[in-house]
């Protein structure tokens, strides 16, 4: 099934009740102003004519909480995307929101408006990190929104950050396992930057905050999202979408960006995957050419970022040459040859040997 076109709206903190230190919605969705439903009329209009037919599309709202705001607030929002719903123009509805702002009148105009998706911004669901990052909600309240959510038959969405205050590669592993439990369509996972004019950034500067490299936030996220594809849960974004103010240099002061950071995190799982292999079958590698094949959308990612996983394993193993060819076959096997070895490496077996190594954390 092909993938949704999406028309984004943007309510940029509007109806936030609170800021949390790594939250500065202007810088990160470049918006400042209040949203009219005149603006969401006009931004729908817009992105229909950039659209193919026959193609789904869903109109999400993004930033800010959605359900923070006034109820005869959202009620105007959400008729319009409601309008174009009942004529057929767009089939999905979706919007954020922080999960201390859920009840049952909330979801009763929700669904009166036919709103299909609804992702709650948790964050972490360590009750130190939540507190440190003056997030301002509970675990329980966490809780409580998901089994409403799912109650009134709309389809959830779990957001996670990692490398918040007080957090670490356990705390964030022990979140994602909690999210697999809750049983999400969907999750997003963020490793926190350090944006612009916001706390986090002040306590940067006072070296009271340390973010994460590139390299441990996508070490943590390897783990992440393997968990999560071993549940078939649809991890639908690994990084922050950058922006013309979301750039290195620009708004994002510090933290692990990288503009294709989903693409670090997977190119990583196949370059830990081929890695172990090697090591514990013993291979005899040096001045050997290693010849890959798997199915042509795992290409690159076996590949690397301008092919660094082709040459860390030519270092470390000594090899000759590395080709990689595409061929017809399961995604979740490769097919390797080493001179006269022949191979196949079980992707989902890997990983749930991997991911045994964490399982046990508690």
């Amino acid at each position: 099934m092909s993938k949704p076109y999406i028309i984004p709206i943007f309510v940029p903190h509007y109806g936030c009740p609170h800021d949390c230190i790594f939250c500065n919605q202007k810088k990160i969705t470049n918006v400042s102003t209040t949203t009219t439903p005149g603006d969401v009329e006009n931004i729908i209009e817009e992105y229909l004519t950039y659209f193919w037919k026959d193609r789904v599309v869903e109109v999400a709202f993004y930033g800010g909480s959605f359900t923070a705001i006034d109820i005869e607030v959202q009620s105007r929002l959400l008729e319009v995307p409601y309008r174009y719903k009942e004529n057929g123009i767009i089939q999905e509805i979706r919007l954020s929101t922080r999960p201390d702002t859920i009840n049952h009148k909330i979801l009763e105009n929700l669904k009166k408006y036919k709103v299909d998706t609804i992702e709650l911004g948790v964050q972490s669901l360590d009750l130190d990190v939540l507190e440190a990052s003056d997030r301002g909600h509970s675990v329980e309240d966490v809780y409580g929104s998901v089994k409403l959510i799912k109650e009134y038959g709309f389809n959830l969405g779990l957001q996670m950050m990692v490398g918040l205050p007080g957090d670490n590669k356990k705390k964030s592993i022990l979140t994602a396992m909690d999210f697999i439990k809750m049983s999400p369509d969907i999750v997003r996972i963020y490793p926190t930057l350090v944006i612009k004019d916001t706390y986090l950034a002040t306590l940067y500067e006072k070296k009271e905050y340390k973010p994460l490299t590139v390299e441990e936030a996508v070490d943590i996220c390897t783990i992440l999202l393997i968990l999560f594809y071993l549940e078939n849960i649809n991890v639908i974004r690994v990084g922050l979408q950058p922006t013309d103010n979301i750039q290195m240099g620009m708004d994002v002061v510090s933290g692990p960006f990288h503009p294709a950071f989903r693409q670090l995190v997977e190119a990583n799982i196949y370059k830990v995957a081929l890695e172990e292999y090697i090591i514990n079958n013993g291979y005899d590698t040096n001045g050997k050419t290693l010849i890959i094949t798997a199915n042509s959308s795992m290409i690159s990612s076996i590949s690397g970022q301008k092919s660094a996983n082709i040459n860390y394993l030519k270092e470390k193993f000594g090899f000759n040459k590395i080709k990689i060819y595409s061929d017809v076959m399961n995604k979740d096997k490769i097919t390797f040859s080493i001179d006269e070895v022949i191979d196949t490496l079980d992707l989902k077996l890997w990983m749930k040997k991997y991911i045994a190594n964490f399982q046990g954390i508690n």
